[in-house]
């Protein structure tokens, strides 16, 4: 098949430190060149891939620092317009940048939801049934009635760069974006009231300095509390691989939780809010522990060598694997091409 990746502009493909979305794009995009499909990815000019990339802009945006960065994305897709007879399919991630597009695009879209489904977006996206929206869980799924879903399909990752850990350190770990909704100050009083030693580490948005600076930074003693900065992959790695236990006291429906079965992956288990998809992807008592706050957490904080690390790794090995991943992508497209044909039969 011929196929276009679309990438958010906010960050490299891969990213080079902190991004999800641009890392599981990532792995979609050169999974599916192995398979010998013709792959055109749609991202910014700093992005590294074997797919043919068409840069839209020399340097993604959070790096530009320009001053009206949302006029990029016009620019992207009006190369996507032009470009479009060049496609079977075209598989989006920028979601709501492009829908109202959609309407002038040929090729089938399937387009995969990687953040919340907040209210206005479900409105805008019931607007646009003629996109196949792909959830990324139930749990979100469910949570926007009305919209057209064509599938829901895990994020799964290439367990070969994820070295399992069975000999953990003796420290705690958040890693995230530093937000309010992520939960890093609720991380760190857990490990306060524990006993713990807890190493923070993630991008400070903009927008957020003044919480890291009011919120955060005076709980960060390094010592106890540790804040290492933003991690780029194998940073992530170590972190993940040496921490004995990974919490994540999430407070928004979380969609899926990349970071969720990164830990795991790592043998390392983890502690969350049941949040979102958290239950879906953790098995409570076997891979981790799902609380419903402070006091649970720390509860569950003492039965963690309880979890055997083997059992984690196991769990992201069956359920959450890349091939599994493209397995079903691949799959969809195929799908959505054969009903387009037989459409334009009859």
């Amino acid at each position: 098949m011929k196929i276009a990746q679309i990438a958010p502009l906010w960050i490299p493909v891969p990213p080079y430190t902190y991004g999800g979305t641009e890392l599981v794009v990532s792995w979609i995009t050169e999974e599916l060149v192995k398979r010998g499909h013709e792959v055109t990815l749609f991202a910014s000019g700093d992005s590294k891939t074997s797919a043919r990339l068409i840069p839209i802009w020399p340097k993604s945006l959070w790096r530009a620092h320009l001053h009206a960065p949302h006029a990029i994305f016009s620019l992207m897709y009006r190369k996507i317009l032009e470009m479009q007879d060049e496609f079977d399919i075209i598989h989006d991630h920028c979601e709501f940048y492009t829908a109202p597009y959609s309407k002038f695009l040929k090729p089938p879209i399937v387009s995969t939801i990687h953040h919340p489904m907040y209210e206005e977006i479900i409105a805008l996206f019931k607007k646009f049934p003629n996109i196949n929206y792909v959830a990324i869980s139930k749990n979100q799924r469910k949570s926007a009635p009305g919209v057209n879903f064509a599938k829901t399909i895990y994020h799964g990752l290439p367990l070969e760069e994820y070295p399992f850990n069975p000999h953990p350190k003796d420290y705690l770990l958040w890693l995230s974006k530093i937000t309010p909704e992520k939960g890093p100050a609720e991380a760190i009083e857990i490990a306060k009231e524990a006993g713990e030693k807890l190493i923070l580490s993630g991008p400070i948005l903009p927008g957020y300095g003044d919480y890291f600076d009011y919120r955060i930074k005076p709980l960060i003693d390094g010592k106890q509390i540790q804040f290492v900065g933003v991690a780029d992959f194998q940073k992530k790695i170590d972190l993940f691989s040496n921490a004995k236990a990974f919490i994540y006291p999430v407070k928004r429906p979380e969609p899926f939780g990349l970071v969720v079965i990164e830990s795991m992956a790592c043998g390392t288990p983890v502690i969350a809010y049941k949040r979102g998809a958290m239950e879906e992807i953790i098995q409570n008592g076997k891979t981790g522990f799902l609380v419903s706050n402070k006091e649970e957490a720390l509860e569950a904080l003492k039965k963690i060598d309880k979890i055997k690390r083997i059992d984690c790794r196991k769990h992201i090995a069956k359920k959450f694997n890349l091939k599994t991943m493209v397995n079903k992508y691949e799959a969809l497209y195929y799908k959505i091409l054969k009903e387009k044909d037989e459409k334009r039969k009859t």
